[in-house]
C-alpha cells in the first residue's frame, strides 16, 4: 500500500465512527411529541426541518378536512369516516358537554392552575382510568406527591401541542436539558384512544430506542388539534373539558430554537378530584370552543371558598 493511502484510509474510518456516535443516540423520529435531546447544531437543524415539514403536513390535512368534510353523526370517541365521490375524509367527533353529565355519574377530574404573564388560569381535564388504568394511576400518584407543582411548560407549538411535566424544568439553570427528564420511571403503553383537540397524552421516547412505546413516567402533553397520524403511537389518558383557550395562549408564546417558551410558564398546582354530576358553566366569557366551567368545590382552596361566601 502506498504511504499516503494508509493515513487517508484511517482518517475516513475515524470520521465515520465519530458521525455514528454523535447521531445515532440523539436523532429522534421526526414529528414526535417528546422534545428532542440537545446535540450538535447540524442535528438540531435537521430535526427542526423534519418537524416543520411534519407540522405543515398536519396543518394542510386539517385545513383540507375543514373545507371538504361533509356532516357526520357524532361518536363518543374516534373519527367518523366519510366517503364521497372525490375522497375519504375524517370528521371530528362532537365533544360531550360537561354540563350534561348525568347527576349520578362519577369522574376523575384533574384541575391544573397555570401561571404565566402575571395571571393564573385554570385548565380542567377528565381522566380515563378504564382505558388507561396504569397511566392514570401513575399520574394521580404524581399529583398526590406534588411532583408537577412548579414545573414549566418546556414545549409549545402553535396549533399542534404544548408539553410539560419534565422534573428538570424545576431548575431554570438546567434549561438546556429540559425535555429529557423523567426517564427514570416508565409506564407500559395503553394505547386505545384517538388524538383529538384537547386530548391529554403521555410523552415517550422514539420507537428506535423504545419499541414497546412505553410512556415517560412524568411528561405529558395536550393536543391542540385532531391528529390521526399520532393515533396508535401514544397513550391518551384524558380530555380537556375547560380551559383549552389557556393552552392555546401558551402555544402562541415566543419560543427558542427548541420550541421552549422563552418566558417561564409553569404549573402552579395540579390535583385530581372525584367529581360527581355535571360541571356548571361559569359567568366568564365564552369563546368558539364553548363555555367555561366553574371549578368544583372540592378543587377550590380555602381563600376561594371564603370569598364566595363573602361576596
Amino acid at each position: 500500500m502506498k504511504p499516503f493511502i494508509l493515513p487517508f484510509f484511517l482518517l475516513v474510518l475515524g470520521l465515520n465512527n465519530l458521525t455514528a456516535q454523535e447521531i445515532a443516540p440523539t436523532l429522534p423520529t421526526p414529528g414526535m411529541p417528546t422534545a428532542p435531546i440537545l446535540s450538535a447544531e447540524p442535528i438540531q437543524a435537521l430535526d427542526k426541518a423534519a418537524e416543520q415539514a411534519q407540522r405543515e403536513l398536519f396543518e394542510a390535512a386539517e385545513k383540507g378536512n375543514a373545507t371538504n368534510a361533509a356532516p357526520a353523526t357524532p361518536v363518543t370517541n374516534g373519527p367518523v369516516v366519510i366517503t364521497t365521490d372525490r375522497k375519504t375524509t375524517f370528521a371530528t367527533p362532537k365533544m360531550e358537554d360537561p354540563a350534561s353529565w348525568p347527576k349520578d355519574s362519577e369522574r376523575k377530574l384533574a384541575v391544573m392552575e397555570v401561571s404565566f404573564g402575571g395571571a393564573v388560569e385554570t385548565v380542567m381535564f377528565e381522566l380515563y382510568p378504564n382505558d388507561a388504568p396504569m397511566t392514570v394511576s401513575n399520574f394521580m400518584d404524581n399529583c398526590e406527591t406534588g411532583s408537577y407543582n412548579g414545573l414549566a411548560f418546556h414545549r409549545a407549538i402553535e396549533n399542534f401541542l404544548v408539553q410539560t411535566g419534565d422534573p428538570l424544568t424545576a431548575d431554570e439553570g438546567a434549561r438546556d436539558r429540559w425535555g429529557t427528564g423523567g426517564e427514570s420511571k416508565t409506564i407500559p403503553a395503553e394505547i386505545k384512544r384517538a388524538h383529538r383537540k384537547g386530548s391529554v397524552a403521555m410523552g415517550r421516547r422514539s420507537d428506535k430506542v423504545n419499541p414497546g412505546r412505553k410512556s415517560n413516567g412524568y411528561q405529558f402533553y395536550f393536543s391542540l388539534g385532531n391528529y390521526g397520524s399520532m393515533d396508535g403511537k401514544y397513550t391518551v389518558f384524558g380530555q380537556v373539558v375547560s380551559g383549552i383557550e389557556t393552552l392555546e395562549k401558551v402555544a402562541k408564546m415566543p419560543v427558542d430554537s427548541n420550541d421552549c417558551p422563552i418566558a417561564r410558564i409553569e404549573i402552579k398546582s395540579l390535583k385530581v378530584i372525584d367529581h360527581k354530576g355535571p360541571l356548571y358553566a361559569s359567568e366568564q366569557r365564552t369563546n368558539s370552543d364553548g363555555r367555561k366551567y366553574s371549578k368544583p368545590t372540592a378543587a377550590k382552596g380555602f381563600v376561594e371558598r371564603f370569598l364566595e361566601r363573602v361576596w
